[in-house]
C-alpha cells in the first residue's frame, strides 16, 4: 500500500471516530464543489483542531483570514458561546456567497460575519473599529502575505491570543532558500518571523493526510 492511501486511510479513520462531518458541514462541502470552488479546505480533523484550540482558549472572538466556502469558520463558530464573535475574511466574491449560505444553514449566522475584499484593506477598516481582542487568529489565505496577515493579528490580539498559520509546509519548498516563488518567500517570512519576535512563541508542525504533506504554525502572543 503507498504512503498516500495509508494516509488516506488514517484520516478516514481518525475522522470516522473524532470528527465525522455531520449534515451542515457536509454540505458545505459539497455546496463549495457544485459551486466549483477550490478543494483546498482544512480536513474535518484538523476542524476539530481548530474547534478544540478555541474551546481551550475558552474564545469569545475568532478572527479567520480566508473564508473559501466556509468549512473552517463553521468548526471555529461551534466553539464560540451565544455571544461570541466570529469575523472571516474573503477576498472573492463568489466565495464570500456561498460560505455565507453554509454558515446560515449551519445555524451560525448570528456569531459569524463574512466580510468581502482584500484582507490587507478589511484589516484595517478592523481595527478602526476598535474590537475586542480576538482569542484566536486562523490565517488561511494567499500565503505571500502571511506576515502582513501576521503583522495585522499582533495588533488585534493580546497577551494569550493564539495565532494559526495552515499550510506551511508548501510540499517541502519551504526549506528553499532560493526560491523566489511567492507563496515560499511569503511561509518562509512568517515563520521566520514567529521565530524572531519577541511577542510571540511558535513552533510548526508537519502533518500527512488527505490533503498530502503539509503543515501549520501555531503561535501564542506574549
Amino acid at each position: 500500500m503507498s504512503e498516500p492511501q495509508v494516509w488516506d486511510d488514517v484520516d478516514e479513520y481518525f475522522s470516522t471516530h473524532l470528527a465525522p462531518d455531520d449534515d451542515a458541514l457536509q454540505a458545505a462541502l459539497r455546496d463549495s464543489e457544485a459551486a466549483e470552488l477550490p478543494m483546498i479546505n482544512i480536513t474535518g480533523t484538523q476542524g476539530k483542531f481548530l474547534q478544540l484550540l478555541a474551546e481551550i482558549q475558552g474564545a469569545r472572538n475568532i478572527l479567520e483570514i480566508g473564508t473559501l466556502g466556509g468549512y473552517s469558520t463553521i468548526w471555529l463558530a461551534r466553539a464560540l458561546p451565544a455571544d461570541g464573535r466570529l469575523i472571516s475574511l474573503e477576498y472573492n466574491p463568489k466565495y464570500a456567497e456561498v460560505a455565507t449560505r453554509n454558515i446560515a444553514r449551519a445555524g451560525l449566522d448570528k456569531v459569524v460575519e463574512v466580510r468581502v475584499g482584500p484582507a490587507l484593506e478589511s484589516l484595517p477598516k478592523l481595527a478602526d473599529e476598535n474590537p475586542a481582542p480576538f482569542d484566536l487568529v486562523f490565517i488561511d489565505a494567499d500565503k505571500v502575505n502571511n506576515p502582513h496577515y501576521i503583522d495585522w493579528a499582533l495588533r488585534l490580539t493580546s497577551t494569550g491570543s493564539l495565532i494559526v498559520v495552515d499550510n506551511v509546509v508548501r510540499g517541502g519548498r519551504v526549506t528553499d532558500a532560493d526560491s523566489t516563488a511567492p507563496d515560499v518567500l511569503g511561509t518562509r517570512a512568517a515563520i521566520e518571523l514567529i521565530g524572531s519576535h519577541p511577542r510571540l512563541s511558535g513552533t510548526a508542525i508537519q502533518t500527512v493526510g488527505s490533503k498530502g504533506w503539509d503543515g501549520f504554525a501555531l503561535a501564542r502572543v506574549l
